[in-house]
């Protein structure tokens, strides 16, 4: 029996698992997204990528908000009407459909900030200056000495800040841009959040604006591009020329062979012409094949058995000789073997 209940147990377990992880996970937004002072209303948003029945709210190390829906939605919303300083802190939203007794995963969170206007704003300085050139190194410096621990760096346009840094113990934060551009021109804020509250902000402070205008070029330097790339170019046509030139001179030069050979074998049929073969072989690397004797094989008689050798008289040459004066090329003959005494 107990092996049964066991089996239950951790099937309905498994089933409950995947039906939780088969729902999509929905989304929290902020209304407004920034600029919620104490006081103020704010709404939170609850995105729900399938009609569902019942929806919660959760602050991370707080509490938590459920909403029953009698209508099925795909939105649920949570209001505080006057917020106070225990609403700010770190937000996610679950939700579960009405036929299924399987709750969602929880949402990305959702950071509740709130500005309190009792705290002093912070200073600000630039440097080296506001008015800059394009690759200058910019710091821009906050500090609040009485209350600052996390500064952090604003720009106008931009919904979220850009840059934070923790206190060094002295109350003060250097933000500093690298070879700035002009798309860091703008204007600069600061604000910081007080020790212990990691959710209140300082209102914003005072503004610094930064204007980086484009270095101009070097006197020169548009005709100096200019000819460099003239010279690439005229590099290129001439190496290009002169591979063609040496490719057509070599392709050119084997014809020149193969037409000679021609007309040397037309001119003197009985001419074994040299030329081609030759220049081939040496073109290749290898060297030219002399011509092998020539052994002659007269019939045996009774007693006498004689083999003769054809030898060439000349060595071989490139040059194709004319006709020759005698119909029969010189022959040395050898007595190389016989078959009994003469």
């Amino acid at each position: 029996m107990a092996p049964m209940v066991v089996d239950l147990i951790l099937g309905w377990w498994l089933v409950a698992a995947s039906r939780a992880q088969q729902l999509p996970r929905p989304s929290l937004s902020l209304h407004p997204s920034q600029g919620v002072s104490l006081g103020d209303t704010v709404t939170l948003r609850c995105h729900l990528p399938r009609l569902a029945a019942w929806v919660w709210l959760f602050q991370e190390g707080g509490w938590s908000y459920n909403k029953g829906k009698e209508k099925e939605r795909d939105t649920a919303e949570f209001s505080f009407v006057s917020t106070l300083r225990e609403h700010a802190g770190r937000y996610r939203c679950q939700y579960r459909e009405s036929w299924s007794e399987e709750a969602s995963e929880k949402s990305d969170p959702v950071e509740l900030v709130l500005t309190d206007v009792r705290y002093p704003p912070s200073s600000i300085s630039i440097h080296p200056e506001q008015h800059v050139g394009t690759g200058t190194n910019v710091t821009i410096s906050c500090w609040n000495k009485d209350y600052g621990a996390t500064f952090l760096l604003h720009k106008d346009g931009s919904s979220a800040p850009i840059k934070h840094q923790d206190s060094s113990g002295g109350g003060a934060a250097n933000f500093t841009f690298l070879a700035v551009t002009p798309a860091d021109s703008g204007t600069y804020r600061c604000s910081y959040r007080p020790r212990g509250y990691p959710f209140v902000s300082s209102p914003l402070g005072d503004s610094v604006m930064l204007e980086v205008t484009p270095t101009p070029a070097p006197p020169g330097a548009e005709e100096q591009s200019r000819a460099n790339l003239v010279m690439a170019l005229v590099r290129g046509f001439v190496a290009a020329l002169v591979f063609g030139l040496g490719v057509f001179f070599v392709i050119d030069a084997l014809s020149l062979w193969i037409q000679r050979d021609d007309n040397c074998v037309s001119l003197s049929p009985s001419c074994s012409c040299l030329m081609a073969p030759m220049a081939v072989a040496l073109i290749l690397g290898a060297p030219p094949r002399r011509p092998e004797a020539v052994q002659l094989q007269v019939p045996c008689s009774d007693s006498d058995c004689l083999t003769y050798v054809e030898l060439q008289a000349k060595p071989p040459t490139t040059r194709c000789p004319g006709p020759p004066a005698d119909p029969q090329p010189p022959t040395i003959y050898a007595d190389v073997r016989t078959g009994g005494p003469h």
